[in-house]
């Protein structure tokens, strides 16, 4: 279970709050499925990106080694499957380069004036100030192993603090050198700040471009970021993971620990064990771990697997008869 997966499950929180990340995502998803829609797009982005690599190799630019540099494609956000968000933003920002220029080409060279429109929609939100910023800050979470992770909960909220506080010039300059290395147009942060369609009466107060991004986007984004991670790592949930990390199976249990273990069933499953009980009934308290509710992603992915084969009329069908008819049942 990678911490990727709890930094995506802050990030679909924090997309629900705030407005600008929730219509980041929209346009990221709408630009993702159009850039890699066919197998030729698809081809053009990894062929582009493979060109993109022999080059910055050439120019010393990236280092070489084994398994280094290796041509990947863009992944969609999924709506279940909450890791998949960190991946979609850390590839997108990867293959940034190579989504633009194809796009270029399909503005130019569009075999319909639609296609053109869309390839020229995606292209002017990839060249927009907001779009790279709000990518940027999105990435800045690192991937952690959760077990790991658990240990610098207290190490991570004070980073994420500290970035708050005083990380605020050194992400806006790596910001504006994306800006430059792709010519996108950077914002006069001393201008007033516009909102919706820019007329009079929808204008509250005289807000600077500054001013919004580094409170209205960075700090609220942050703060979420430390609320979640106080709700989802409380000093419980803290003990009851690192309790279960014991019956951890990697380099042959090399977790194990029958203190904790004891500890465990002791302190989180007291009415499923009786005193009279060998506590090294492992496989009972394993089943029990496992029963977590983490996340519902898997459910969820199920159910809808099921709509695919249970469509509403054959929902009319008797389950006996169904299970039978499609072959579930001997």
């Amino acid at each position: 279970m990678g911490y990727n997966l709890y930094f995506s499950m802050i990030v679909f929180a924090v997309s629900k709050e705030v407005h600008e990340v929730w219509l980041f995502f929209s346009k990221l998803s709408s630009i993702i499925n159009f850039a890699s829609a066919s197998f030729k797009r698809y081809s053009e982005l990894k062929s582009t990106r493979e060109k993109e690599i022999i080059d910055l190799i050439a120019l010393e630019e990236l280092e070489t080694g084994t398994g280094a540099n290796q041509v990947r494609t863009l992944q969609k956000a999924g709506d279940t499957r909450w890791s998949s968000h960190f991946t979609s933003v850390s590839r997108f920002i990867e293959m940034f380069g190579a989504t633009l220029e194809v796009l270029g080409k399909m503005i130019n060279d569009g075999s319909s004036r639609d296609m053109r429109g869309e390839a020229k929609s995606a292209y002017r939100e990839m060249k927009s100030f907001e779009f790279v910023f709000i990518l940027f800050l999105l990435n800045k979470t690192k991937s952690l192993d959760i077990l790991n992770a658990l240990n610098y909960v207290s190490s991570t909220k004070r980073l994420l603090q500290e970035f708050q506080d005083s990380g605020w010039d050194d992400f806006i300059t790596s910001v504006v050198s994306f800006c430059e290395k792709y010519d996108i147009t950077m914002l006069d942060m001393s201008d007033c700040y516009m909102e919706g369609t820019r007329r009079s009466c929808q204008q509250k107060n005289y807000v600077t471009v500054e001013h919004h991004y580094h409170f209205d986007v960075f700090n609220v984004v942050i703060d979420f970021q430390l609320m979640e991670l106080n709700s989802r790592f409380s000093e419980q949930t803290v003990e009851l993971l690192t309790l279960s990390s014991a019956l951890d199976p990697v380099d042959g249990f090399k977790s194990f620990d029958i203190d904790n273990i004891f500890s465990l069933a002791e302190k989180f499953y007291p009415h499923d064990f009786t005193p009279n009980e060998d506590y090294l009934l492992i496989d009972r308290l394993i089943c029990l771990v496992l029963t977590l509710s983490v996340y519902t992603a898997t459910t969820e992915r199920a159910f809808s697997a099921i709509k695919l084969i249970k469509t509403s009329l054959r929902s009319k069908m008797e389950n006996e008869f169904f299970f039978r008819l499609y072959g579930y049942l001997c």
